[in-house]
């Protein structure tokens, strides 16, 4: 059974209106121990979508599902046609203003950790150290059936020697790194297996349908345990793998803070959510703190 990804929520009523100043983001960092949780949206100043906001690729693309990956081999060659030529852009993508404030953060010892929804090595690539990649990365891949892991980087190159002229107009790169392609444009692509077992490989990241491993989802819950504060930034908090920890901090008493244009899910959670784009909202805290933002030390996911 195909599962669809959650597309929408209502917004709950009778809150007070986001504000535009960041204000409480300095305050909440300047007594520090404030845990980071970041979504697609921390990315799109990167030139990566999101999947929910104005534009956002749900409106055009499913993203591969776990149950699809694994039952079909047509799905699979679609899948790895669209990650194979999305990974060229994808693993391009450099760190923004917005990743550059929070590895900053970080340095001057004002987090507690960083928690990402996202797949795409910015965090660490920008400077951030001892990143929970919640939902995997893009950078690895693994072997459904030996479990061995890889880097992506060798796989790009074995797939690019198995389909020589590879090169299909996309319509666009979406948050999970594949590109839009029709199934016509897909037809043909070889998929390579496993260079060790011959089994199937599969991205290291957590696809629409498959859980967050339990051990990882404990270490960001204690996580949030031993935070001051938690620190929303570009979340839609539409899924429950994020939300979760906003309602685990709300419970616990922990002020919760959103920096998103948008509506979220879990304003209702939030002392404030503050409307803003997040390299404008981010720079504007570090110039607060007097924190200076340097650029990024390293390449996108191809340099993890």
């Amino acid at each position: 059974m195909r599962m669809r990804p959650t597309l929408s929520w209502t917004p709950a009523e009778d809150l007070p209106p986001a504000t535009s100043d960041p204000e409480p983001v300095a305050d909440a960092l300047s007594t520090g121990g404030v845990l980071v949780l970041s979504g697609a949206g921390i990315s799109t100043e990167s030139g990566i979508p999101d999947y929910r906001g104005e534009g956002g690729s749900l409106s055009r693309h499913t993203p591969m599902t776990y149950q699809d990956f694994t039952a079909s081999a047509r799905a699979r060659r679609r899948y790895w046609a669209r990650s194979h030529l999305g990974w060229r852009t994808f693993g391009q993508a450099r760190p923004n203003a917005g990743h550059l404030a929070v590895a900053a953060f970080g340095r001057h010892g004002l987090l507690s950790g960083v928690i990402t929804q996202n797949v795409d090595g910015l965090h660490q690539a920008a400077g951030s150290g001892d990143v929970v990649e919640l939902h995997g990365t893009l950078a690895r891949v693994v072997c459904l059936s030996c479990g061995a892991f890889s880097p992506r980087r060798e796989l790009a190159q074995r797939l690019e020697e198995a389909n020589p002229g590879f090169e299909p107009m996309a319509a666009g790169i979406n948050p999970d790194g594949d590109a839009d392609l029709t199934d016509d444009q897909a037809t043909g692509f070889r998929v390579v297996p496993c260079a060790i077992c011959g089994g199937t490989l599969k991205p290291d990241v957590v696809f629409f349908g498959e859980p967050v491993p339990p051990q990882r989802v404990e270490h960001c819950r204690e996580l949030v345990r031993g935070a001051a504060s938690l620190l929303v930034l570009g979340s839609s908090l539409t899924v429950m793998s994020g939300l979760r920890f906003v309602r685990q901090a709300a419970r616990a008493g922990k002020p919760v803070l959103i920096v998103n244009l948008d509506q979220t899910r879990g304003d209702q959670y939030a002392l404030t959510r503050v409307s803003l784009p997040l390299g404008t909202a981010l720079g504007a805290v570090a110039h607060r703190l007097d924190i200076p933002v340097s650029r990024a030390v390293d390449g996108g996911p191809q340099g993890v």
